[in-house]
């Protein structure tokens, strides 16, 4: 099996390295990238037979088709822009596609490419990585097991394990997106429809069992949920989506964003540099960089099961490693991504073709299992009644 990686940055990254790490299920890794330094820090640090570089940009397609021949998935870490394009590349010489996903409008003209790609049998899977994608898959895997659901509860997120004063937070991958995130509209299902609702609003206080995650913050983000909203309506009363942070995070973002920091505008006429350039330029130098995080999430879902309300919830806390000096935000974007990816290539588990988000492809107990192989731990426990997404057993929601 031959799988290729386009870019060599933080998740790109650590993807081929999850693939090296099993060399034995692979006969070759291809990971292109413009940045001769991102390829010469991957080999540095990831010794493995299976491992090619290679330097090309990803908007050069005639290069990149001749590299990518033949492989049997091509895995997108790149802009989301350029998703599209390279989807296409992968459609037309016959090779199944995944991405990370995050931009609606971009996922739409990748799904657009559906009746086509069932024509070839080729699988084009945007949306693999956490969020949206792992948390999507086992939101739908534990809808499933109810016979009446009636509730979706989704909080996911990740935070620097020393944060510091004012904002409490890192960038993991990538400052366009969390401004994105920040910005526009989230999705939600009240009453069995769609609405939207603004970002940064909804705090409510979260917390898990272990220290130092007691006391936590989420509220509601544009990404996680992508096509899901779409998926559900009508079939639960209520879905919705928060990322977690530090208490205080949504306050100093509000403020920022209040100040037009985050628009799309030009500061003058003799730039052509807008407020948002400015303000992900500044969110790179003093959020960015190397960090020691954890990955915080929890899915809770409610309905009728065997004639009585349950409750099933997921949750996962997953750490830095200093053992392998790999964040838990590239573990938990990695496995889910190499697990899909994998899936669609062995055909095995997978048949057919078409453009479709993984919730719509995998197996979810296959996944799961896959995932969990990998070594993300998500536990599951079943409860009789209403269980909180806050944490906290009650008979409202906190």
């Amino acid at each position: 099996m031959k799988i290729s990686v386009i870019g060599a940055g933080t998740i790109g990254a650590a993807i081929a390295r999850e693939l090296c790490a099993r060399a034995d299920e692979v006969d070759q890794v291809q990971v292109c990238d413009t940045r001769s330094r991102a390829l010469q820090a991957l080999h540095d640090t990831v010794e493995s037979r299976v491992l090619r570089s290679f330097q090309v940009d990803a908007r050069d397609t005639n290069v990149l088709s001749q590299i990518l021949r033949g492989s049997d998935c091509v895995i997108s870490c790149v802009p989301a822009e350029l998703n599209p394009g390279i989807a296409r590349l992968c459609l037309n010489a016959g090779v199944n596609f995944c991405d990370l996903g995050g931009n609606d409008s971009i996922v739409q003209k990748e799904l657009a490419l559906d009746e086509e790609a069932r024509e070839k049998s080729v699988w084009i899977v945007p949306n693999c990585g956490l969020a949206p994608g792992l948390i999507n898959v086992m939101c739908m895997r534990g809808i499933e097991q109810f016979d009446t659901p009636t509730a979706a509860y989704l909080r996911v997120g990740d935070v620097p394990l020393e944060p510091e004063e004012p904002f409490n937070f890192r960038i993991s991958w990538s400052a366009e997106r969390i401004l994105d995130d920040y910005t526009n509209p989230a999705q939600h299902i009240r009453n069995g429809r769609v609405v939207e609702v603004d970002a940064l609003t909804g705090t409510e206080t979260i917390g898990f069992g272990e220290e130092p995650f007691r006391d936590m913050e989420a509220f509601c983000t544009q990404g996680g949920l992508s096509t899901l909203t779409d998926a559900l309506e009508g079939k639960v009363e209520t879905l919705n989506h928060k990322t977690i942070r530090w208490p205080g995070h949504a306050h100093q973002m509000r403020f920022v964003i209040g100040l037009g920091l985050g628009e799309d505008r030009k500061i003058g006429v003799r730039t052509h540099l807008t407020y948002r350039d400015v303000l992900v330029r500044r969110m790179r130098d003093r959020l960015g960089g190397d960090y020691e995080d954890a990955v915080l999430m929890r899915i809770v879902l409610h309905g009728i099961k065997d004639g009585r309300e349950q409750s099933l919830v997921y949750e996962m806390v997953e750490r830095y490693n200093a053992d392998t000096n790999q964040t838990a935000m590239m573990r938990a974007t990695a496995i889910p991504t190499v697990v899909v990816a994998r899936l669609v290539s062995e055909k095995e588990h997978v048949t057919g073709g078409g453009a479709a988000v993984p919730e719509n492809v995998v197996p979810y107990d296959v996944y799961a299992d896959k995932v969990a192989e990998r070594g993300l731990d998500i536990r599951e426990e079943w409860h009789e009644g209403y269980v909180s997404v806050s944490g906290k057993r009650s008979l409202q929601e906190a």
